[in-house]
């Protein structure tokens, strides 16, 4: 009985979390997401390009900031990130968190010699 409360206590507080975000401004201002990720945030134009409907959001708002300060590197996402308002990138994690899914993990191993 007490796991089952933390666990439902857990989820509460995650979806809490992000309440800041607002779902319906962010499912506006990711339309330009679109065009690389998919309508759906599911179907992207090519294979190096992730799928993120259902991403966590705290993931999604980190990634976004990053690209945006320039911490994380790639030119053409930086380039869309630059005009996001931290409200925005709030917005647009909250809209794509809410998304059904089928993510994929992609694990990179480092060859040691």
């Amino acid at each position: 009985m007490k796991t089952a409360l933390l666990i439902a206590l857990t989820i509460f507080a995650s979806q809490l979390a992000y309440a800041g975000g607002d779902r319906a401004a962010g499912a506006s201002k990711s339309k330009p997401c679109a065009a690389c990720h998919g309508a759906d945030f599911n179907t992207p134009i090519s294979a190096d390009i992730p799928r993120l409907a259902g991403q966590h959001a705290d993931y999604l708002v980190r990634a976004l900031s990053d690209y945006k300060s320039g911490t994380r590197k790639n030119p053409v996402m930086a380039g869309q990130a630059a005009a996001l308002s931290a409200q925005d990138i709030q917005d647009i994690a909250a809209y794509v968190y809410s998304l059904s899914g089928d993510l994929k993990v992609i694990r990179l191993h480092r060859l040691v010699h």
